[in-house]
């Protein structure tokens, strides 16, 4: 997720050597192997997505997408339109912060920045700021059950957050079979799962947002269009949920597509 995570950046550069091959850092083999289901995809519909976007955050809302897009000096928050990609609204945040995911909520968008420990509340429909809150640690993925925040912190970590106070109701641990899941981003709530993209893999983790257990893995090697491998950072990361039709939909930091997608088992290849 940060250019400045060496650690990120080695596992990033280990996993490119040994692509199709699974290894001990592959979070998808932690531990609990064939009990926990594993899903491919077909792609349904692919859009336009801008290539400048380094994407933080994706909402859907009314037909259309609300994205969070990081980097200092860079950060936005912006309303596009689904088929197009065109920016239809575009706030600017300004430095020294730099955007993180988003979270819709009662008719307010929240917005997490990465390392100042500071979230910035918006009306969703204007897009006008209307209030700040805090947090400790740094700000990496947020979502909503419709009741609490979610948040990621770049560990194995997830924490629920009152909305009307900010404080902390409960922390649970991702785990896969009893090992950790680190470097948790992006987040979406799916049909009473949470889903979280792992910064720098190709796969989300579906996880019980009682337990912290995953549910299962989706594996979404080959989704990045091809030309746009060769740059370390243009990672997926990226998940929004359309819960009135059931559609799901992903893209990736920097990407030049936006994919809406469906689940198929594991033994279905991935195609485009």
């Amino acid at each position: 997720m940060k250019i400045k995570d060496i650690a990120g950046i080695a596992l990033m550069l280990f996993s490119v050597i040994t692509v199709g091959c699974k290894t001990a850092n592959d979070p998808s083999t932690a531990g609990s192997g064939a009990s926990v289901p594993r899903y491919g995809y077909e792609v349904v519909n692919t859009w336009p997505h801008d290539t400048q976007a380094y994407t933080q955050g994706l909402v859907f809302q009314n037909g259309q997408f609300i994205e969070s897009t990081g980097q200092e000096g860079r950060s936005s928050l912006r309303r596009v339109e689904r088929e197009t990609g065109n920016i239809l609204k575009r706030i600017p945040v300004p430095s020294p912060y730099f955007a993180e995911g988003i979270a819709l909520l009662n008719g307010k968008i929240y917005q997490l920045t990465w390392e100042h420990q500071l979230g910035f509340i918006y009306d969703a429909t204007t897009f006008d700021k209307i209030g700040e809150f805090k947090y400790h640690g740094e700000g990496w993925g947020l979502t909503t059950d419709g009741t609490s925040l979610i948040m990621t912190d770049g560990s194995h970590r997830i924490r629920f957050i009152n909305p009307d106070n900010f404080q902390v109701v409960k922390t649970i641990s991702v785990l896969d079979g009893g090992r950790p899941i680190n470097n948790l981003n992006e987040l979406e709530y799916v049909q009473n799962e949470i889903y979280a993209n792992i910064w720098h893999s190709d796969e989300i983790a579906r996880i019980n947002p009682q337990t912290g257990s995953v549910v299962g893995w989706i594996d979404l090697r080959g989704l990045r269009p091809a030309n746009e491998v060769s740059d370390p950072e243009a990672v997926l990361n990226g998940i929004a949920y359309d819960e009135g039709s059931n559609r799901l939909f992903v893209t990736g930091k920097l990407w030049s597509k936006l994919f809406e997608i469906r689940l198929k088992p594991q033994s279905s290849q991935p195609s485009q």
